[in-house]
């Protein structure tokens, strides 16, 4: 019997506001209590840019609206175990840069964050999730970001 490990789709915004990136701290394991940027997994067919709205939307209450692309990256879900044991889930995550278009006055579900804060790049909180990923997709934002490179084609972008 063969077994596929295939990564299930994710995504996730970099919303900047007047300098500051949005985070939102975890409710639940994976690393509850840690700061990460607002993402979750694609619904069904939910194409990744609207997966990334709308997590933004649930995780902070703040309508956000995509721009670019940044990157995809690949790892084990938990993090827990990096050799990669058969229980492990794969998680393939796409980071976007997003723009904030209206706080929309909905309410972050407290079952998924416990806070959203905005942060300026030298005071980004401790303790950031995906623990050893975010700190290289942030690095690679900050490139995006002074490169002038957050808005790109995203000829993909569903109707």
């Amino acid at each position: 019997m063969r077994h596929w490990r295939n990564a299930a789709p994710a995504a996730a915004a970099l919303v900047t506001s007047a300098g500051k990136l949005l985070l939102v701290r975890r409710a639940h394991d994976p690393w509850r209590g840690l700061w990460c940027a607002p993402s979750g997994f694609c619904d069904g067919l939910e194409h990744p840019i609207a997966t990334a709205e709308r997590e933004t939307r649930e995780e902070s209450g703040i309508a956000v609206r995509v721009t670019g692309y940044l990157g995809t990256w690949i790892s084990y879900y938990a993090e827990n175990d990096a050799a990669g044991t058969d229980g492990d889930e794969l998680v393939s995550v796409a980071y976007y840069h997003a723009e904030r278009v209206a706080a929309d006055g909905a309410t972050p579900d407290p079952a998924e964050v416990t806070e959203a804060r905005w942060f300026a790049w030298g005071e980004l909180p401790e303790g950031l999730a995906p623990p050893s990923a975010f700190p290289i997709i942030l690095a690679a934002w900050r490139v995006a970001l002074r490169a002038g490179t957050t808005t790109s084609p995203l000829p993909d972008r569903p109707r």
